[in-house]
Parts: structure tokens; sequence; C-alpha cells
């Protein structure tokens, strides 16, 4: 029986240490994804330039969720539009009413809802890779079924390329890092843009249109102001929820009295 037990004790240990090292590892990579991209975004000369292909993934993941939210209450996703200037456009059919309000509502929340998921689910390595194989697929799938323009279909598929690149050659941190600075990236998205949040229109292409805040207002009815100040909570609130879930590390457990 002490043989037993000692052998339980050093495997406990081995997970424990195992769990430990993962959770550095991963606190490590948050780490460096907020350094760099506050770094690049502020202090590197052209550094907007360089996080500019994550800024279309943003748009991209924005604008698949007005999409995805148009098929989900019935009505059609005809394509999907990405600009040069990261804005975007999805071309939504058959909504009106409630259905129509929550096919805008949900790609201003889509980033921040993908971003936390993704900061949840990358925590380790292997996850990490799952998570950037995920990402870089459905880009190419929605190529294939929605993206149309020559700027969309560049930007989204070179987007998925560097993804998938990093998760089938690169070492273990590096795409736990990845992982996390995409998630960073798109969790911070919606904050990021906040006067979009709070603006009446939009200029796209050229043509001023109605914010998708405003459509919310006119669908649902209320204040614009009110649908607002809740979207810029419930982007704060996942954005910290992802943040702590990356961050956060289990209890060790108590040793059993004999």
């Amino acid at each position: 029986m002490a043989e037993v037990l000692r052998c339980y004790n050093v495997t406990e240990a081995m997970v424990n240490k195992r769990e430990q090292t993962q959770t550095t590892s991963s606190r490590g990579a948050l780490l460096l994804a907020v350094v760099v991209t506050v770094v690049v975004g502020s202090v590197v000369p052209f550094g907007r330039l360089i996080l500019y292909p994550f800024t279309l993934m943003a748009t991209w993941v924005h604008e698949m969720g007005h999409g995805l939210a148009a098929l989900c209450v019935g009505g059609g996703f005809d394509r999907l539009e990405v600009f040069a200037n990261a804005s975007g456009l999805a071309h939504t059919r058959g909504t009106a009413g409630w259905g129509a309000g929550a096919v805008s509502i949900a790609g201003l929340l889509a980033p921040p809802l993908v971003g936390c998921a993704v900061l949840v689910l990358s925590r380790g390595e292997r996850r990490a890779r799952a998570v950037l194989l995920t990402l870089a697929l459905a880009m190419v799938l929605s190529c294939a079924v929605w993206v149309r323009n020559v700027s969309g279909v560049v930007s989204v598929l070179g987007v998925a390329f560097v993804l998938l690149v990093i998760s089938l050659t690169s070492g273990a941190q590096t795409r736990l890092t990845a992982a996390q600075f995409v998630g960073l990236r798109l969790v911070a998205d919606t904050v990021s843009r906040m006067d979009y949040v709070f603006a009446e229109s939009a200029v796209v292409e050229g043509v001023s249109r109605p914010s998708d805040i405003a459509r919310v207002a006119t669908e649902w009815g209320g204040p614009r102001i009110a649908w607002s100040l809740l979207v810029a909570a419930v982007s704060l609130s996942l954005l910290a929820l992802g943040l702590w879930a990356a961050w956060w590390e289990r209890a060790e457990r108590a040793p059993v009295g004999r």
C-alpha cells in the first residue's frame, strides 16, 4: 500500500508540474502578445501597417457575424466584402424587425466574442495549434462560399495562410503567443473602434449608411445611446473575461490527510 501511495504522489506531482508549466507559458505568451500589440501599434514606425492584416481579420469576423446571424434568424447570406480601408459589407436578405436588429448587433459583438473564445481555448500549446488551424480553415471556407471582392479574398486568404504556417511549422511557444495575440486583437477590436459603436452613420466605399447600432435602435426601439452603452459594456466585459481566462491559474488542491 505504501508503494502504491508513493507512486500516486509522484504521478500527481508530475501532473501539477506540467499544469504549472503550461500556465506559466500561457501567461508569458499573453504578456508578450500585449507587449507586441502596444509596442508595434504605438512605438514601431509603420507599426499600424504591420498590424493591418489582423485589423482586416477583425473586419472579416465582424461581417461574418452579420452573415451567420442572418442565417440563424431565417434570412440569407449572399456575399461578404472586405475593403482595403478595413471597412466591410455583409450582403444579407430576408430579415426584418427583431431579426434585422439581431443581424446588426451580431456584427458588433462577433469580434469580442470570438476573441474571448480564442483566449479561453488556447491555454496550452496543442489547443493553440487547434485554434489557429480552425481559424485558418474557417477563413478559407468563407472565401469559397461568401467572400467575393478581390481585396477581401487577398486579405482573408493572406491571413489564413499566415495562421496555417504558424500552426504547422512554428515552435510551441510561438504558436501559443500567436493564438493569444489573435485573441487579444479580436477581443479588443470593438473597444478600439468605440467611435463606431456610438456613431449614427458610417461611410463604406464612399456611401454613407446607417451604422449597425442605428439599425439596432430602429428595429428594436429605444434610444441609440442606450444600445451603444450596452454594446460597449458587453465588449469591455468580454475583454476582461478573456484576459482573466488567459491569466487564470487553478488553485492547487489541498493534500488529503491520512
